[in-house]
């Protein structure tokens, strides 16, 4: 899910560069100016609605005035020879209201792109349709992000000819996708995601769509019902399809291999689909793929070595599949790759340990599998990883001291598997957060050096083979919140007015 927004990240750019172009001087034609002018008066400016990420965002509108010209304002651009207003981009700016049917801004006949986006607009759309589809040049259209509802007109498509990208995500919208959508041959990117509000698409119109948009390089439909959809009409999707993200939307049946091959796939998420079902390519992966998931799938047979063929890939996540055998030892070669999730998927004998070296892995995610082997003794090049989860395999041998030298890991959980003891004494402590290492047979006494981690907050020792008294340097981790010791062979006393040195703790378990 982290690539797909670097995905959508790069396609809104694309907007915002459409925007770069230095404005042009007192081209402004009044009829337009004056259009914008009353555009303003009939929409709420409310920041105090809005939160965006640490800061409000405002775009400023106060430059819409009638000293400065129209081709000047933020927000708006205009054609360098008629002085024609061609794009409007008001993203994020705290605009609320609806925009009815004689809204001044639909006079502005020569738009080429419109960005309303993450705003609080509201209404239906086909209420609005006799003169928002008088955009007859609309090459994009932006509508993301806000409370419009109802059914998708099919006006919007039989009108709206020239539109390339067409964005309609996160609304409210609900009903049948019109196949009126299919005539939009010179479309490039379609998002009518995140209409939680049972947007659906029959078999139909997704064939239609599959065969007539031959220019499609961008596919997201995540939380649209394609239930009814045959998944042998995704057979017939372009060549030039880049990206395809398809979560949560109700896909049943044997998914086509094929449809991983095609030879410009960067990114592919079938997610969430749990009646999806299905085999792995085991050769002909798109050599462009960088990021894969298939995650609560029911993808069947084992991950074939030609993984280690996608030389450009970022992110794998196979998670809860039904999948079998060993996880190849190929993804060592990946040096891209920045996320590997293969957890709970059935998956057993020995743990690759050439995963090992991957120098920009993040997150490594292997839990809850029939993983064997011991961890490797040594290991210096998990720089940026953030995330390692090995719990519940058949893992053994010792607890080798890097795991707790990493310097940007802030979980560390190898829970339930069979490691045995002592801990190696820990030379170069990192600023990890929490350690997980409940149910294992590691035994010997806690290395005091366990205790110079002094950012932990949670720190879970339970249900092991440790012995001897717990060192006094456990009062050194006052950061810590939860710490569950019990069920060792421990001794001696924790004395009340020590732990009162713990402000920070709410758990303590040492039975």
């Amino acid at each position: 899910m982290g690539s797909l927004c670097l995905v959508l990240v790069v396609l809104q750019l694309s907007w915002s560069l459409s925007f770069s172009v230095p404005p042009s001087s007192h081209l402004c034609l009044p009829h337009q100016r004056d259009a914008l002018l009353h555009f303003k008066t009939t929409i709420s400016v409310d920041c105090e609605f809005f939160y965006y990420g640490d800061t409000y965002h405002k775009m400023h509108m106060e430059s819409w005035n009638k000293s400065i010209d129209c081709c000047s304002w933020e927000g708006v651009k205009c054609d360098h020879v008629t002085g024609h207003v061609i794009g409007i981009h008001l993203s994020q700016s705290c605009l609320g209201g609806s925009l009815f049917a004689n809204n001044s801004l639909f006079q502005l006949h020569n738009l080429q792109w419109l960005d309303l986006s993450d705003n609080h607009l509201e209404g239906s759309l086909l209420e609005n349709s006799s003169n928002l589809f008088h955009f007859h040049g609309l090459r994009r259209l932006n509508l993301a992000d806000n409370s419009f509802n109802g059914t998708i007109s099919s006006k919007l498509f039989s009108q709206l000819v020239s539109l390339t990208h067409l964005n309609l995500a996160g609304n409210e919208f609900s009903g049948l996708i019109s196949h009126q959508i299919n005539v939009l041959s010179s479309l490039v990117s379609l998002d009518l995601s995140w209409n939680v509000l049972n947007l659906r698409y029959d078999g139909q119109g997704f064939d239609m769509l599959a065969r007539n948009l031959t220019k499609l390089r961008s596919l997201v439909l995540d939380y649209v019902d394609m239930s009814d959809v045959a998944l042998t009409s995704f057979l017939n999707l372009s060549s030039s399809l880049e990206y395809m993200s398809l979560s949560s939307s109700q896909l049943h049946g044997e998914f086509p291999t094929q449809v991983s091959q095609l030879p410009n796939l960067k990114l592919i998420d079938l997610s969430r689909s749990e009646n999806l079902r299905g085999y792995l390519p085991n050769t002909n992966w798109s050599h462009a793929l960088e990021s894969l998931d298939f995650s609560h799938c029911g993808f069947r047979g084992s991950i074939p070595a030609s993984f280690g063929n996608l030389t450009q890939i970022i992110s794998v996540d196979l998670e809860r599949n039904s999948l079998e055998g060993q996880i190849p030892d190929v993804f060592g070669n990946l040096r891209k790759l920045t996320t590997l999730r293969l957890s709970s998927c059935n998956l057993s004998g020995p743990l690759p340990i050439t995963i090992f070296n991957l120098t920009k892995i993040i997150h490594l995610d292997l839990s809850n599998n029939h993983l064997e082997s011991p961890l490797p003794n040594h290991v210096n090049k998990l720089q940026f990883l953030r995330e390692l989860r090995l719990h519940n395999n058949s893992i053994s041998g010792g607890v080798p001291s890097w795991l707790f030298t990493l310097p940007s890991l802030p979980i560390l959980d190898l829970g339930y598997n069979k490691l045995v003891g002592p801990i190696d004494r820990i030379q170069k402590p990192s600023s990890i957060k929490e350690v997980y290492l409940s149910n294992n047979n590691i035994g010997g006494s806690i290395p005091s050096s366990i205790f110079y981690l002094v950012n932990l907050t949670s720190l879970d020792l339970s249900s092991n083979n440790l012995s001897d008294p717990i060192p006094d340097s456990i009062f050194d981790l006052t950061k810590i919140s939860y710490l569950d010791l019990s069920s060792n062979n421990l001794s001696g006393v924790i004395k009340s007015n020590m732990l009162s040195k713990l402000t920070s703790l709410d758990c303590l378990l040492v039975s």
